[in-house]
C-alpha cells in the first residue's frame, strides 16, 4: 500500500489558501499513484481560536464536501487530517476519512485536548476511539497531542489496528519527542505510525515538519525534511503480521496486572 504524507504549511485563519494547497497535494499524491493520503491537523485555519466560530463547520458543511469529491475523483482513500467540527455539545477537533468512491468512513474526535495550546478553553474533547477498515487492514486516527498517551494506541492495536495514522500541528521546540513518540508508539503496538505534521508559523508557534513512516519493528521508512512537499511511501501490512508472530507482546498483556487501560474510551469497530 502506497501512502502519501501531505506536509502542508499551513497558513492560519486563511482557508481559501490552505485549501488551494490541500487539493494540489492530492492530486499530486493521486499522480504519484498512492492509494492513501493524510493531512495534517487543523489544516483549514490552524489554531485561529479568535476566529473558531467562522471556521467551525458541521459535519456536511463545506470541507466535507470538498473532501469527498477530492477522494471520489482521483480515486483515493483521504484521512482528511483534522478541523474544527460543531455539533449540538460543542466544537471538536476532528478527523474525517473518505474512501476512493467519497463515502465517509470514520470520524474521530480529539481525546486529549492540551493546554498549552489553548485547545481545552475552546474545543470539547471527544470520547470514542472507534477503528475502520481500511481496504484488508484495520487502522485508527490518532491526532498530535493524542500521541503521548500510549493507552490509545494500546488500545487501537488491542482492537486490531495495523495502520496508526496521526495527524499534527506539532512544535519545532518539541521536535525531539515528536520523534521518539512515534517510535515508541510503533514499537510497542507493533504497527505502522504515519504521522503527519506542518510546517511553517503561526502567531505563537513554529512548525519543523518531521512527518514520518515507522514500521512495526520501531524502523523508520520515511522521514520528512521542515519543507513542504508530498512525499509517497509504501507499507507492507503483511509485515504488521510477521512481527506480531514473531514477537507476542500483544498477547503477552497482563491486564489482571495493571488494568486494561480502557478508562473512558469505548472501542468500536466500522
Amino acid at each position: 500500500m502506497q501512502v502519501a504524507l501531505c506536509q502542508m504549511q499551513v497558513w492560519q485563519g486563511q482557508r481559501e489558501t490552505n485549501w488551494s494547497t490541500a487539493e494540489g497535494m492530492l492530486e499530486e499524491a493521486a499522480r504519484a499513484g498512492a492509494q492513501v493520503a493524510v493531512l495534517p491537523e487543523m489544516w483549514t485555519c490552524g489554531y485561529d481560536f479568535a476566529r473558531l466560530d467562522e471556521h467551525a463547520e458541521t459535519i456536511d458543511g463545506p470541507t466535507r464536501q470538498r473532501l469527498a469529491a477530492a477522494a471520489r475523483s482521483l480515486g483515493l482513500w483521504v484521512v482528511g487530517g483534522s478541523w474544527p467540527l460543531r455539533d449540538a455539545e460543542g466544537v471538536a477537533n476532528a478527523s474525517l476519512t473518505f474512501a476512493p468512491d467519497g463515502q465517509l468512513r470514520h470520524v474521530y474526535r480529539k481525546v486529549h485536548l492540551i493546554g498549552l495550546m489553548d485547545e481545552d478553553k475552546y474545543l470539547r474533547a471527544g470520547c470514542e476511539a472507534a477503528t475502520f477498515s481500511l481496504d484488508a487492514a484495520e487502522a485508527a486516527v490518532m491526532i498530535c497531542y493524542d500521541l503521548r498517551f500510549p493507552e490509545l494506541a494500546r488500545r487501537y492495536a488491542a482492537a486490531g489496528a495495523k495502520v496508526l495514522f496521526v495527524p499534527a500541528e506539532w512544535p519545532r521546540q518539541r521536535a525531539a519527542h515528536w520523534r521518539t513518540l512515534c517510535v515508541a508508539r510503533a514499537i510497542e503496538n507493533q504497527a505502522y505510525v504515519v504521522a503527519v505534521n506542518t510546517v511553517g508559523y503561526n502567531d505563537r508557534d513554529r512548525f519543523a515538519g518531521g512527518s514520518m513512516v515507522v514500521d512495526p519493528w520501531g524502523e523508520t521508512v520515511a522521514e520528512c525534511n521542515p519543507q513542504p512537499g508530498v512525499v509517497c511511501v509504501d507499507i507492507d501490512l503483511a509485515k504488521v503480521d510477521q512481527v506480531r508472530t514473531a514477537m507476542s507482546v500483544l498477547r503477552d498483556v497482563r491486564p489482571d496486572v495493571y488494568g486494561s487501560g480502557e478508562n473512558h474510551l469505548g472501542i468500536t469497530t466500522s
